[in-house]
């Protein structure tokens, strides 16, 4: 086998390597990882540290695997893909050490529901099968059936715990208006840790204390809304399990790919919908301008402003003082009317640093083309 060189038309030739998984010959880039490689083929590895725009973890060892010529059972997510390594991500050995390490996680993670066979049957009122006293249960966590560690469990097939657990209560902080951090939920796989450090460079958070003690926190220890945490959400949003969600939660039923509308950036969203409301905005990965990122206004803002009762949906009017319901032909022909009586320098333009730079340019153009003036300001002061 040979590195071969592919080139794409107006980029930078890159080189690839082959390299072979389960038997399976597969074909990527120099530097990709393991892990890349093996999704690329639809090959599945456990993991929950490991995120596609954050830098290579290996703390939950749950992508561990066996290759060829390489001491020990390395992490997929860190080990760089070589040209001829041959990967083996099923075996004895391995399922060994990934249950060791899952066992681990959910010594200290609200288990009964992962480990119980019976859950599908359960509802959100039933008493517990197992236990009575069982309260913490799947049906009542914020991210059931969308949880990486349910999917985990099931994979490796875990069902009972050979190890002690450690089940004293630990802090919830609820003080930030859009998200709570329930630390009885977290499992220490960093996600959200390094996407505020990574991804938006704030650094508000970080892992604190050591051992058992060990914990998601701020610096001194105070609450979210105390630090520097900008609330953007993109902790949140890179949680596997349910320690970090929003506030309210409704399963859309639909999702409505748009942009979003609070400043003319251009970040690509998707809206999800639920009985003709706006249920919860996530980021567009493909989205050219944010790459799946948003800020604070935009995650937790739009729903509000779109769904609020003061809301104007139709055109208002001034008619003997009063501001009365109008069509949208009637509301245009009033506002061309006017402008019409206006020229030169009796008129001037003010226009938002919330439009796009092609809006504020076709206002630029009207005030100059059309009203004659070149008496234009922008309510930006950068």
């Amino acid at each position: 086998m040979t590195t071969t060189d592919t080139a794409v038309a107006g980029e930078k030739t890159l080189k690839t390597i082959t390299l072979s998984i389960n038997g399976v010959k597969i074909e990527v880039p120099e530097g990709t990882t393991v892990l890349e490689a093996a999704r690329r083929a639809d090959i599945y590895i456990p993991t929950l540290c490991y995120y596609p725009d954050l830098e290579p973890y290996g703390g939950c060892r749950l992508c561990v695997v066996e290759i060829e010529k390489m001491r020990g059972l390395p992490t997929a997510c860190t080990t760089p893909a070589t040209e001829g390594m041959v990967v083996t991500t099923e075996s004895a050995a391995i399922n060994e050490v990934r249950r060791s390490s899952l066992e681990l996680i959910l010594s200290t993670h609200p288990c009964e529901c992962l480990v119980c066979h019976r859950r599908e049957r359960c509802g959100p009122n039933d008493i517990c099968l197992r236990q009575v006293n069982v309260t913490d249960r799947c049906v009542t966590c914020p991210s059931n059936q969308n949880c990486e560690l349910q999917e985990v469990v099931d994979y490796l097939g875990v069902h009972e715990l050979s190890i002690p657990r450690d089940t004293k209560p630990r802090d919830i902080d609820t003080s930030n208006p859009f998200f709570d951090l329930d630390r009885n939920r977290c499992i220490l796989c960093s996600r959200c840790v390094r996407a505020c450090q990574e991804i938006t460079g704030v650094g508000a958070i970080d892992m604190a204390n050591r051992g058992y003690d060990v914990k998601v926190a701020t610096f001194g220890d105070k609450s979210l809304m105390d630090s520097i945490c900008r609330s953007c959400g993109e902790c949140m949003v890179r949680c596997p399990v349910g320690a970090m969600k929003p506030k309210e939660i409704t399963r859309p039923d639909k999702e409505v790919k748009t942009v979003c509308a609070y400043c003319g950036v251009g970040c690509s969203m998707y809206l999800g919908v639920k009985d003709n409301k706006i249920t919860g905005v996530r980021g567009d990965p493909e989205g050219p301008a944010n790459q799946g990122r948003l800020c604070v206004k935009g995650r937790f803002g739009i729903a509000e402003f779109v769904n609020h009762k003061d809301r104007l949906t139709t055109p208002l009017i001034r008619k003997n003082g009063i501001l009365v319901e109008a069509s949208w032909e009637e509301a245009l022909s009033l506002v061309a009317e006017k402008l019409g009586k206006y020229h030169g320098d009796e008129a001037a333009m003010i226009t938002s640093a919330r439009a796009t730079n092609e809006d504020n340019y076709v206002m630029q153009k009207f005030a100059r083309a059309v009203l004659g003036t070149n008496n234009v300001d922008h309510c930006a002061r950068l």
